[in-house]
């Protein structure tokens, strides 16, 4: 599945925001007449009162239907075992492994509130890349009974981990999402054992937007505890945040490998290998430009160990190749 670099853009300004619009407090809604036959339970005192972005929120006891804007969450929805109450998502999530492929779809960025208020879901999941400049933009939801949460694009891993047990105990599947997180953990302390040992760090600069308007990122940005999980070193640690980054600033670097997670163009790391005025810098003349799986590396939730392990294997096959 092809994302497009607005995408990418969307990411940027959706981390600088606060976070999502302020919400009072969601009342529980009866599931619409066309809600999946299953649904999900579990007891008042085991939903969580706040969401991630500080909103108060009240969390139906029993969740019948479920629409989601954000790939990340839907990704992690499913990974619970809730893709069957799924009602409607993100036009950017169509594709994903476990999503139903006959419910509507809408613009993340601005979605058809008329065509969400139809479906009436018992709850909404939204990010901070949804409608996150303007303010409250879920008031009619709300007073219809939709129970709005929003989880914003999360920036370490220890805040990913976090967003993913609110959302296993917002939807009643708190052991589901210990075992999720279990298995995360498990991958995260492996990789970072054999990171730790590394005496001589390769620098690596990790592309996400490809020439000519090239973005990467900075310190306060997940991918860049990943890199440094496996004993590596971002050339832009120094700077915060997701970057526009000129040519000029990654050959003065002079990275020892490129990685990048651009899908939008043919083939990423051949347009590298060839790009103009980069031929002497060390990762391209050693042929050291790897792609890493775009979802796993973009997404902000459980699935980024995939990508953690793609990146340790790139940048130093002889410590993790044989694992």
């Amino acid at each position: 599945m092809k994302k497009l670099l607005s995408l990418i853009l969307a990411l940027a300004l959706a981390a600088s925001a606060a976070g999502c619009a302020a919400q009072p407090a969601s009342g529980s809604a009866s599931a619409p007449a066309s809600a999946p036959s299953s649904s999900v339970s579990a007891p008042a005192a085991g939903k969580p009162a706040t969401d991630p972005s500080g909103a108060e929120v009240s969390i139906p006891d029993e969740i019948g239907s479920v629409v989601v804007l954000a790939p990340s969450i839907a990704e992690t929805l499913v990974a619970l075992g809730c893709g069957d109450l799924i009602v409607g998502y993100d036009a950017q999530s169509v594709g994903l492994a476990g999503l139903p492929a006959d419910v509507p779809t809408f613009d993340l960025m601005q979605p058809d509130m008329e065509q969400l208020a139809a479906l009436k879901p018992d709850v909404l999941f939204v990010s901070n890349m949804t409608l996150y400049d303007q303010s409250n933009p879920y008031q009619q939801l709300m007073d219809l009974g939709v129970c709005v949460l929003c989880v914003p694009t999360a920036g370490s891993i220890a805040a990913i981990q976090e967003d993913v047990a609110f959302i296993a105990a917002a939807m009643g599947k708190s052991a589901e999402g210990d075992a999720l997180l279990a298995d995360m953990q498990a991958e995260l302390d492996r990789i970072a054992a054999i990171g730790a040992a590394v005496t001589d760090k390769k620098s690596v600069y990790f592309e996400i937007g490809a020439a000519p308007s090239m973005y990467s990122f900075g310190g306060g940005v997940f991918l860049n505890e990943m890199i440094e999980l496996i004993g590596a070193e971002n050339i832009l640690a120094g700077q915060e945040g997701w970057l526009a980054v000129e040519a000029e600033t990654i050959v003065a670097a002079d990275p020892d490998v490129i990685l990048t997670n651009v899908n939008y163009i043919d083939d990423p790391v051949a347009e590298i290998l060839g790009r103009s005025g980069w031929e002497g810098m060390s990762a391209v003349q050693n042929e050291q430009v790897f792609y890493i799986d775009n979802m796993a590396s973009s997404l902000s939730n459980q699935n980024i160990v995939k990508a953690l392990d793609q990146m340790a294997k790139a940048v130093y096959p002889e410590l993790f190749s044989a694992e």
